[in-house]
């Protein structure tokens, strides 16, 4: 098998059938084997049921079916992990990256010798204002934090040789952010540059709420600072409240103390929030270490059409 496409979808309905007239036009004339590996991430929808309709009259298309919704990061691993290609991309299913560059991708990798070739966004107009003053703030900030090897506007859009693809299986860690993973494994890499459309049809699976679960994973996998950034508002908390008190002695050996209860009120304000965001902190690194710790997998298959008896991860996973 040379090439392996991984799709996980969630409530897909509207575009799925769109998407994989546009994907299976640009696969076919490669004239190479390949499979799309398309991973049901738990659709409650109409999916289950076009999936079974496209695979009848397109063989190379093959569909896992997670038990429930885990989340699109664990669907992504989990048609890694069960990829047969020695090259591996990934395409979300919604038209905003282009299908028709996945050859294209492939024709880098092997022009130029590499074992990652991402997809950059160059031009996100398609996007609103706030979705691209946020995505500017996250690339800035895993940039700075996760090294600078990075690419700004790169999503899950890329292709990855399969030693790359093996590693990531390697790795125990059950949090996973591909887009910082990556980068970080530090393999030979290019980039191909493409226009982000709008989405083609339906509605976003990744609203606010998960962007800012994203960015908290992000973070928290690839850095300490927020920890620092506890300890230093516990530090500010106490100069503060040092001065309070200094200004307190003072006023009252100077005899102009008056009796009020705004100062006390804002003081302890001020101390309880500091607490609370410490303790906050603190406990996103106490639960993903308990989370570790569990070693339960991120995903449960429900069924594989290829009916491949395999474990779904490697033995260094199984503890």
């Amino acid at each position: 098998m040379e090439l392996s496409v991984v799709v996980p979808v969630y409530d897909e309905e509207d575009v799925l059938e769109l998407f994989a007239a546009r994907l299976r036009a640009a696969l076919d004339p490669l004239g190479e084997p390949y499979e799309v590996v398309v991973v049901d991430d738990g659709s409650r929808d109409a999916t289950p049921r076009l999936l079974e309709a496209l695979r009848a009259g397109w063989p190379q298309l093959r569909v896992v079916r997670l038990r429930r919704n885990c989340g699109h990061q664990a669907a992504l691993t989990a048609g890694l992990d069960r990829s047969r290609g020695a090259w591996v991309a990934s395409i979300d299913a919604d038209l905003q990256d282009p299908p028709e560059l996945v050859p294209v991708m492939l024709t880098a990798a092997r022009r130029e010798g590499v074992d990652v070739v991402y997809g950059v966004r160059d031009d996100r107009t398609s996007d609103t204002w706030f979705k691209r003053r946020t995505a500017g703030l996250y690339y800035g900030l895993m940039r700075r934090e996760a090294g600078a090897d990075v690419p700004a506007d790169a999503g899950d859009f890329r292709l990855l040789s399969r030693r790359v693809v093996d590693e990531l299986a390697a790795l125990p860690e059950r949090h996973r952010v591909y887009r910082l993973l990556v980068p970080w494994l530090g393999h030979p890499s290019t980039v191909v540059a493409y226009r982000r459309d709008e989405r083609a049809a339906g509605t976003s699976k990744y609203p606010l709420a998960r962007m800012v679960r994203l960015g908290t994973d992000s973070l928290t996998s690839f850095s300490a600072r927020p920890l620092r950034v506890a300890t230093w508002c516990g530090v500010l908390g106490s100069l503060v409240c040092l001065l309070a008190m200094l200004t307190a002695v003072g006023a009252h050996l100077s005899g102009a103390t008056v009796p009020g209860w705004a100062s006390t009120f804002v003081a302890v304000l001020f101390v309880g929030a500091v607490q609370l965001l410490c303790l906050g902190l603190l406990g996103e690194y106490v639960g993903r270490l308990y989370a570790e710790a569990q070693h339960r997998p991120p995903y449960l298959v429900a069924s594989d059409t290829a009916d491949e008896r395999r474990p779904t991860r490697p033995a260094s996973w199984q503890r």
